[in-house]
């Protein structure tokens, strides 16, 4: 399968009344209100609607339910739609947006969001170069503005400005710099708003459970116990027992004294 295809698909549209004259001219407001987002509900696209064409209804007459106004609609058509799957791996040149030590995020086709956290890069092979400074007189905005022209991709620029970015431990190349191409597996899916973006790997083996963030648990329960010893500490503090002995004291000394 390739991550953009064209799938013959059909659907039943409900159509404002307002185009009851011209029922076709509804359709294709409805389909170009699809476009560019994530259609999870019909089994046929299950990816982002780029474009529609071949426009077809598949009965001679719409019809109407009950009191509401609405034509119903059959309709066939053709979809171009992109559809990564879980386990693809794409190799593209992208626009890196931000990098910083916990995660790369990049558009793909300068277009799609792609997020790579940093337990899916391999730091055997990368490491992350922080920028210099804001206030730094020789690195600062005004340096970097001057030097903007001499940069040979946009991609390199954006890495900087972003206060850093990623480099090769031997070569001492950029990720993804000077638009070389950079191959990474898509390990998820997220649809938010029926927009998508990827959750991506640069590991050779990005199932491994190795890449897999596991908690310390140790930790967790030592914070337990201390959590624990300060709630006795305080119990022992508000010991009515204790008080009372120090109110028999406090008076025995004040007799004494009298």
């Amino acid at each position: 399968d390739a991550e953009f295809q064209v799938v013959a698909t059909s659907l039943v549209l409900s159509v404002p009344p307002i185009f009851a004259a011209n029922p076709r001219a509804g359709v294709e407001e409805l389909l170009d209100s699809m476009i560019m987002r994530y259609i999870a509900y019909n089994s046929s696209l299950q990816g982002v609607v780029l474009a529609h064409s071949n426009l077809s209804f598949t009965n001679k007459a719409a019809f109407i339910q009950r009191d509401c106004p609405f034509l119903v609609c059959s309709i066939a058509f053709d979809a171009s739609v992109w559809s990564p799957r879980v386990g693809f791996k794409l190799c593209k040149s992208f626009l890196a947006l931000l990098c910083s030590p916990d995660h790369i995020s990049l558009l793909v086709h300068r277009t799609f969001n792609v997020s790579i956290p940093r337990h899916h890069i391999p730091t055997d092979t990368w490491e992350f170069e922080y920028g210099p400074a804001e206030n730094d007189p020789e690195f600062g905005p005004s340096v970097q503005q001057a030097t903007e022209e001499d940069e040979v991709t946009k991609d390199y620029t954006l890495s900087q400005d972003s206060g850093g970015r990623w480099v090769h431990r031997v070569t001492a190349d950029v990720l993804g710099g000077n638009g070389a191409l950079v191959e990474f597996t898509v390990i998820g899916l997220t649809v938010a708003n029926e927009m998508l973006s990827l959750l991506g790997s640069l590991q050779p083996d990005p199932f491994s459970p190795r890449h897999v963030v596991q908690h310390n648990t140790e930790e967790e329960a030592g914070d337990d116990e201390s959590v624990d010893q300060v709630e006795d500490e305080d119990g022992s503090e508000s010991d009515p027992e204790s008080d009372s002995d120090s109110e028999v004291e406090t008076q025995q000394l004040l007799g004494k004294r009298k």
